[in-house]
């Protein structure tokens, strides 16, 4: 059996520029601090990804764990010792359709 994914878009709001590898070590701090480490395991998180300039990334998540990612994303207050929040932009179930509708809204955030 096929299992379903979605794809997230997030934006970091911080006046510093931080490395994929930073962006996604807080988000699982933040999901392993939330729902432990079986939790976290279960949404199957990973990088597909990253514009360090507009400071755009897009994970894969699985389906049934989209909300448990959004409260682990929305806890995020600091990215490396830095104040930052992390904010949903867009959800969409293939990447494709993700890039087509952010092309528009990133120009409109940046």
């Amino acid at each position: 059996m096929k299992l379903r994914s979605r794809y997230l878009a997030l934006k970091v709001d911080a006046p510093w520029h931080f490395s994929s590898r930073e962006i996604m070590e807080a988000i699982w701090s933040a999901l392993i601090r939330l729902f432990g480490e079986y939790g976290a395991s279960r949404t199957g998180l990973r990088l597909i990804d990253y514009d360090e300039m507009n400071q755009i990334a897009i994970v894969h998540v699985a389906h049934k764990e989209v909300e448990t990612v959004r409260a682990a994303v929305a806890s995020i207050t600091q990215i490396e010792s830095k104040p930052a929040a992390v904010h949903i932009i867009r959800v969409s179930g293939t990447i494709k359709a993700l890039k087509t509708k952010l092309k528009a809204k990133v120009k409109r955030i940046t």
